[in-house]
């Protein structure tokens, strides 16, 4: 694998999993197939326009969100030279990302537990993209709004810790992410979630 995104660094290039849309769902056909070697040089990301580049960091708040505060505290604090593509920051911030991915992926390659948490915000944000059919809207933009989604509903349950939620609405805000979407109907959105794999 020879990713070129930063989505593709720190998430799809990582895990083996190989798959297509269709109509009725995002990643329905695939299978897992671990590549031999992943090869990454953060020189291509200077070449990504601006919306991607910052698509990107959708992932990178996921991983942060899910496994480790500390690179959290990090998006939140170095977020200049991170969106400046500062070298140093950003080979920090990727590598992490691929440790913390890799150690889930190496304990549950199938997704049978574990590995189920690097799905936090994609079941409402795989439905955005169905609904859309695959455009308007960018994967990380749509992980974005579906991480603010499953924080909000996290909290309302009280299964996530109050103020969790606006913190995270926070950081995706402060790299240019989208936290809402609309103009779209609840009930195929719901019925595009009710399909999805997670």
């Amino acid at each position: 694998q020879l990713p070129t995104t930063l989505l593709a660094m720190v998430d799809a290039s990582v895990g083996g999993k190989t798959a297509i849309n269709l109509p009725e769902g995002k990643n329905l056909v695939g299978a897992f197939y671990q590549p031999r070697a992943v090869v990454m040089d953060l020189d291509f990301l200077r070449t990504l326009p601006g919306r991607e580049a910052r698509a990107g960091w959708a992932e990178v708040i996921k991983t942060a969100a899910i496994r480790d505060a500390a690179l959290f505290r990090s998006l939140e604090r170095e977020r200049t030279r991170l969106l400046r593509g500062e070298p140093a920051a950003v080979t920090r911030a990727v590598e992490r990302c691929v440790r913390i991915k890799a150690r889930v992926v190496e304990a549950d390659e199938r997704e049978s537990g574990l590995r189920m948490i690097l799905n936090f915000g994609h079941t409402l944000a795989h439905a955005i993209e169905a609904v859309k059919r695959y455009g308007g809207m960018l994967h990380g933009e749509a992980v974005a709004v579906g991480m603010v989604f499953a924080g909000i509903l996290g909290e309302s349950l009280g299964h996530t810790e109050p103020g969790t939620s606006a913190r995270l609405k926070a950081l995706i805000k402060a790299y240019g992410l989208p936290s809402t979407v609309k103009a779209l109907s609840p009930t195929r959105l719901l019925e595009a979630m009710g399909r999805d794999k997670k």
